[in-house]
């Protein structure tokens, strides 16, 4: 019976173990294999491994974790989970259980992008959604933004003063005159068609709509939604919020006892939404730890 077993590999259960390893807490990390960000090439907005590719820094954490004689990782999926506080069962993918006295679920989630054909061969490395992580890498050259005005007209704020040049291209319906002329006035050039493919050359991105071409340097998806990439929150009837994400507090704690969420599968209330960034989600996951550790001394004692 583990003290904890944390679900996932990413920042956020890596941290979660580290944390819970360090204070001798016996810890199951369940590591898949599948990950957000696996396409992406290089880590950035991450003080002291800004442009470290995220295989490396998950190698790195793992390697430092075997200090830690409390933790063991197993690389293997996990396919559901039961129970209640201090006794929960965790099956795995080859037909064999787990029991742990708490659960943190770190597993992410997956980003469902528009129906463009190309997009997604694209995703991570030449078409982005955070201007945090990929912004910078795109200073002084042209982007495109394919999505709906709204969206658009948030990316146009934070990327307009990094970029050279902003063209707005819709991905299914074209915009209404008023969200022309708001794109516009924020200095952006609006495409009149929608987007049909796109594709990558030796210049960047090839954006095709059905009457026009325009070559960028990247791609920012301002549509799409995102899912929970494991059935965890369903099979634990736990709790959620609007955005599809677990609805979380300080620590961690879920609707069912025993039950902790970190990483961008989860958000606080306070917050407008899950937040996609590798330090937010290792400060999730230590936290997620920190309320476990609270929760075994109360046990405890």
């Amino acid at each position: 019976m583990y003290d904890a077993i944390v679900i996932g590999a990413g920042p956020a259960g890596l941290q979660a173990a580290l944390t819970l390893g360090r204070m001798h807490r016996s810890t199951l990390l369940l590591d898949s294999g599948e990950y957000r960000n696996g396409a992406v090439l290089h880590m950035h907005n991450v003080i002291g491994n800004d442009g470290t590719p995220p295989a490396e820094f998950r190698a790195t954490a793992r390697a430092q974790l075997g200090a830690y004689d409390d933790v063991e990782i197993r690389d293997i999926r996990a396919e559901s989970v039961s129970g209640a506080e201090g006794d929960f069962t965790v099956t795995l993918s080859d037909g064999s259980t787990a029991s742990g006295r708490n659960i943190i679920l770190a597993t992410g989630v997956i980003d469902d992008l528009p129906d463009v054909q190309g997009l997604s061969a694209l995703w991570g490395t030449r078409a982005f959604a955070c201007p945090f992580c990929d912004g910078h890498e795109h200073a002084g050259r042209p982007i495109a933004i394919l999505g709906g005005a709204d969206r658009a007209a948030h990316l146009i704020g934070l990327l307009g003063r990094i970029v050279r040049e902003i063209t707005v291209v819709p991905v299914a319906e074209t915009f209404t005159a008023e969200e022309v002329a708001s794109l516009e006035a924020q200095g952006a050039r609006v495409s009149g068609s929608a987007v049909v493919a796109v594709s990558a050359d030796d210049a960047g991105v090839v954006v095709r709509t059905s009457d026009a071409e325009h070559t960028v340097a990247g791609v920012f998806v301002a549509s799409g939604t995102m899912r929970q990439r494991a059935p965890f929150a369903a099979q634990l009837e736990l709790r959620m919020r609007e955005s599809g994400a677990i609805e979380i507090d300080d620590f961690g704690r879920t609707s069912a006892p025993g039950v902790f969420a970190a990483g961008d599968l989860a958000h606080r209330a306070e917050l407008p939404g899950p937040m996609a960034a590798v330090m937010v989600a290792a400060t999730a996951g230590q936290l997620a730890a920190v309320g476990i550790i609270q929760s075994l001394l109360v046990a405890e004692h």
